[in-house]
Order: structure tokens, then sequence, then C-alpha cells
């Protein structure tokens, strides 16, 4: 890891880059892909499937006996895990829910919002060097909740053709419709066109590499919405003499797994405590199964010492961080002036990894400085809020003249007398 001691303000663009290519040097390849896939559908996904995923499939579609097959090979240890996370996924996206709102603005006029779910959503769980099926409880357990019909999922096969058996396990077991053995750009070109086989949806949802957040960002120029921008992972953490190194460099390294372009920083007021966490990593990722990964991606990472907790929280705001541990003495401090940050966890004994399967909290979240613009996956990412409104006799007496005076004003005619036939009929 880099060590940065007292950055000027001036430096912090470049302290602060990710490990990412821009969408100019990926976006050629991504644009050949869906141009094919909107053409040819099917046979260029089993094209693209055989060329990256080294596997010729005659059916892109799971079926049913994959996945019984595949429930009986998780472990019940497993399944156990599986179910407690869903539970408290379940309970916090539940208690998102909110009523009709409703409100009558003037006498006779009644406007409301209620709350529909999207019809049909597509889910992308990356295979590559991780299966992760802790992100189909994140997606289809709201997803679900919400009422979607439609809910497909794609994740990459592996070279026999197969999907990792604890993937299609949660996948029933949280309604999905469809699963489909399919991933990368070809996938999100997939879902956007529709094809033979996969459906096309009205929003894809869920993590990837730099060519699939790309490709999530090209799907919205065909008229399909995305849950965000969000490439490879990421963590900030800010601690101090109070933090135990140990657990931070574990938070760090746990990140760092999860590929070569993830990124980890720790911002600290404390030399000491900096030291002993570089110590501790350097122990720590040894033990590692995937220690190659973990050290590539320290290549893109960072140990940032700074003069005070103001200008911490300055530079954590400028990074806004997908995932931001608070590890301090004077943690209300940063918890009520933080602004930018996708998930934040706070105190020695609240990994990140507890975000990431079990808490209830979404870990699908904001990557790449879009912490200051976007939020996580939640509820409402599978609704569309639709507003309402009636107007009685009284009401549109009330109101009308307004109407008039203003559509007139914009030079809107038409506008103006819709209004004006209702108030006449009315004399």
């Amino acid at each position: 890891m880099q060590r940065i001691n007292y950055p000027q303000h001036t430096d912090w663009d470049e302290i602060l880059k990710r490990p990412t290519q821009t969408v100019t040097d990926i976006e050629e390849v991504v644009n050949s892909i869906f141009k094919e896939v909107q053409a040819e559908g099917d046979t260029v996904i089993k094209k693209y499937t055989a060329q990256f995923d080294k596997v010729s499939l005659d059916s892109l579609l799971v079926t049913d006996n994959e996945v019984q097959k595949a429930g009986n090979s998780v472990s019940d240890a497993l399944k156990q895990a599986i179910h407690l996370a869903k539970s408290n996924i379940e309970k916090f996206h539940a208690a998102q829910k909110t009523a009709k709102i409703e409100i009558e603005t003037m006498p006779g006029v009644q406007c409301w919002q209620e709350k529909r779910p999207i019809q049909k959503v597509g889910l992308y769980i990356p295979g590559g060097t991780a299966p992760l099926f802790s992100t189909i409880l994140m997606l289809a357990v709201p997803a679900k909740l919400a009422g979607c019909q439609e809910i497909v999922l794609c994740t990459p096969p592996d070279k026999n053709g197969e999907i990792n058996p604890a993937i299609l396990y949660t996948a029933q077991l949280c309604g999905v419709t469809q699963i489909f053995k399919v991933g990368g750009i070809q996938a999100i070109a997939g879902m956007t066109f529709g094809t033979e086989s996969i459906p096309k949806v009205y929003k894809i949802f869920g993590p990837g590499n730099q060519y699939v957040t790309v490709a999530k960002q090209l799907a919205t120029k065909y008229g399909v919405a995305i849950d965000m921008p969000a490439g490879p992972s990421e963590l900030l953490v800010v601690a101090d003499d109070s933090a135990n190194a140990a657990f931070v460099a574990s938070d760090l390294l746990s990140q760092a797994e999860h590929g070569v372009d993830s990124q980890v920083i720790l911002v600290s007021t404390s030399e000491k405590l900096i030291n002993a966490v570089e110590k501790e990593i350097q122990d720590q990722i040894q033990q590692l199964p995937r220690a190659e990964i973990a050290s590539k991606s320290m290549g893109n990472s960072k140990l940032i010492l700074v003069k005070n907790d103001e200008e911490a929280l300055g530079l954590i705001n400028e990074y806004g961080p997908e995932h931001y541990i608070v590890c301090v003495e004077n943690e209300n401090y940063y918890l009520e002036n933080t602004m930018n940050a996708g998930s934040v966890f706070i105190g020695n004994f609240t990994p990140e990894s507890a975000g990431d399967y079990a808490s209830g909290t979404n870990h699908t979240l904001p990557t790449n400085g879009y912490a200051k613009q976007y939020s996580g996956v939640n509820l409402d990412s599978f609704m569309k809020s639709m507003t309402f409104q009636k107007i009685s006799e009284k009401g549109i007496q009330g109101i009308g003249s307004a109407i008039e005076f203003m559509a007139e004003a914009e030079g809107l005619q038409a506008h103006k007398n819709a209004v004006t036939l209702r108030l006449k009929s009315l004399k």
C-alpha cells in the first residue's frame, strides 16, 4: 500500500483516483457486442459464452432439475446461514415500505402518491473468481417484497456449463422466476434487447467488472434503467488509536480480495495506528487463499495520514466511498458530517462483512465516487412512485384562473382552453 503523509488539498484528486479504466477505453468493445446481440440474439450470446467462459451451451436456461440438484448439494449449515441472512434482509427491506401519501392541496383538489412495482427486472450476479450468491439475497429479496412479476437472473457458467449450487439454491429460495447461464457484456445486452431465450427487462441490477458497468450504462441508451454504475468494490476506513489494528487490517483485506481492481484506503490521524495496521496486513495476507488477488489490489490502495478530524472528513467526502468504516473515539462527529458514502459501519465490532452478508442492509452500492449522487439498492429501487389527482367542480373553480393566467403567459393557448371550457360549463 502507498503511504501518504499529510497530503495537500491540491493533491487530493490525484491521491483519490480509482484504479479503473475510462469508459472510452472499453466502450468500443461493449458497443460491438451490444449490436451483435441486438441483431442475432442467442447465437451471439452462445458465441461469447464459448469465447469468454470456455464452454459451449445448447441451452442458456437453467432447468428445474438443475435447481433441484443444486439444492441437494448445498450443506445444511450453509442453508441455515442463507436463511438467517434472508430473514434479516427481509426485515430491513420490509420496514422500508411506505403508505399512500394523500393530501387536499386546496378545497376540491386531491393529490396522492402510490408506489407500483417494476414489472420486469433483471439481476446480474457475477461468477468470476467468487460466486456471489449473497448478491441474490440483496436483489431478489427486495424485488419479491416490491411485487415484481418477473425476476430474471443472469450469471456466468463455469467451464463445465454449470452454475454454483449456492447461486441456484438462493435464487430459487428468493423467488427468481428464470435463471440463465450467461455473464458479462452479453448478459446485460440480452436483458436489454431480449433474445429467443432471455426476456427483455425494464431495469437491470447488480455489480460487475468494468465491462459490465459500462454495459449497464449503455443499456440506458436503449430505454432500460439501471440501479447505479456499480463497478469494482472499494472500502475506506477512518480509524484512530481507539481502533483495533488487527480488525482494521482484516477489513481492508476483506475488500482487497474481491478483485485486482478493488481499492481500499485507510485514513487516520495516528501514525502509530497506520504502522500497526500495515504490519497486520503483512501478517494476515500470508494466510489468505486469495493472497495474490489481495496483494495486487493493495497496489491500488493507500494509507493516508492527516492532521486532524476536519481534514479527514473533507477527504472522505471528496472520495465518496462505497463501504465506509468509522472506528474512532469521536464517531458522532464523523457520522453527523459524512455526506457521501454508500453504507456505513460503526465501531470495532461492525465488520464490513456483516453488511455484505447478513446484518440486513443492502450490499449493492455505488462505487467510483457515485455515492455523491446515488443511493444503494433499497426497496424503492424496485418500485416507481405514481402521482394521482382528482379535482371537483369546486376545485376547478378555485384553481382554474391561476392555470389560465400561467398557460397564457407561456403562450400555450390549448392548455388555457382546457380549463376555460370547464369553467364556462359551470356557469
